[in-house]
């Protein structure tokens, strides 16, 4: 090992700890950071409402893996639908466009996403989190063109 090595720390986030932020209708927990595991992982416990849906996007840098700890979701990635519950686990590879929807009971998940940095983008979308629960109900459609034009700036791309 050479002297300008990253010499990475144990890390550890328990329940309710971790960054909290309100990303589009959700609660979003960073857990790991890149920075924390060099570049390596990012980590993410995400709670969504029930009936919630991510827009249809790919990413360009990054494989994104789902762990559902709580309730049911449906995963599209490409051709490929899968209906993941509690226990289950789904991985999307980057370069395929991918979305999911949420059941009539919300879920809690895990994003592990490779290589890390995801958090950044999930910081740049969100807002920090007023209390660990998920953001007030609002009316507002996001302003999707600005949400855009952060995704892409993250490597990131909304297709529908």
């Amino acid at each position: 090992m050479t002297n300008d090595a990253q010499v990475l720390q144990p890390a550890a986030a328990a329940r309710g700890e971790g960054e909290a932020w309100w990303w589009l209708g959700g609660l979003a927990e960073i857990k790991l950071t890149a920075e924390q595991s060099g570049g390596l992982l990012s980590v993410l416990e995400i709670t969504e409402p029930p009936h919630s849906e991510a827009p249809l996007h790919v990413h360009h840098r990054e494989d994104e893996g789902f762990w559902i700890l709580e309730g049911d979701v449906t995963i599209q990635v490409g051709d490929t639908t899968i209906e993941a519950r509690a226990g289950d686990f789904a991985f999307g590879p980057r370069g395929i466009p991918h979305r999911y929807t949420v059941g009539p009971d919300g879920c809690r998940m895990l994003f592990l996403v490779t290589p890390g940095g995801f958090e950044e983008l999930v910081r740049a979308m969100s807002v920090p989190a007023g209390a660990r629960t998920l953001p007030p109900p609002s009316d507002e459609e996001p302003d999707w063109e600005r949400l855009a034009a952060v995704v892409q700036a993250h490597g990131c791309e909304l297709l529908g």
